[in-house]
């Protein structure tokens, strides 16, 4: 017996589609696909959660200081002369960051393995390139899903059948976070 479904794909596609889906999964909460698409996509999204659960508190918390460009009131950088040169004022500034230990790191890069980087666009300025942001899907992981799982010990997707697809009559599904 197969450890996995094939789901009629080469390897790449095959890898490209899931990590797709467990991004989309994760990032939006729910999504719609096939049956045998979501059973492999359950065992991705439940193995990072676990992992997230697993590190979650895996951090220290340290002060640096970091140098900060000036802005003005129109939020562009302020410049001086020095030596006939226009340079940009910094001012320092005290930050905390989390700084992750060793395991969390660890675990940090093998989901990056698998998630894709995901933009998120602004309703006003779809279909431009300003205003988009960077999600960090992997901090959302750590911050925001995992701490609702702490106390449950797997089962953290669920599996709800729709009914036949009208083209091709296959089986589909609402894969969501519990």
């Amino acid at each position: 017996m197969a450890k996995y479904r094939k789901l009629g794909r080469t390897s790449s596609q095959r890898k490209a589609l899931l990590r797709n889906q467990v991004t989309n999964l994760l990032y939006h909460g729910k999504i719609v696909t096939t049956e045998a698409k979501a059973k492999e996509i359950r065992k991705i999204a439940e193995h990072l959660i676990a992992m997230a659960v697993r590190e979650k508190d895996n951090f220290e918390e340290v002060t640096v200081t970091a140098k900060v460009p000036r802005k003005d009131a129109d939020g562009k950088r302020v410049k001086e002369v020095v030596d006939g040169k226009k340079v940009t004022v910094f001012d320092e500034v005290e930050k905390k960051i989390k700084k992750d230990l060793p395991s969390r790191l660890h675990v940090r890069r093998q989901m990056l393995k698998v998630l894709y980087p995901i933009k998120e666009v602004p309703k006003e300025a779809a279909g431009r390139k300003r205003n988009t942001k960077q999600v960090d899907l992997v901090a959302k992981l750590f911050d925001e899903i995992a701490p609702k799982y702490v106390d449950r010990n797997g089962g953290y997707t669920r599996i709800v059948k729709i009914g036949p697809r009208k083209g091709d009559a296959a089986m589909e599904v609402l894969i969501e976070l519990v």
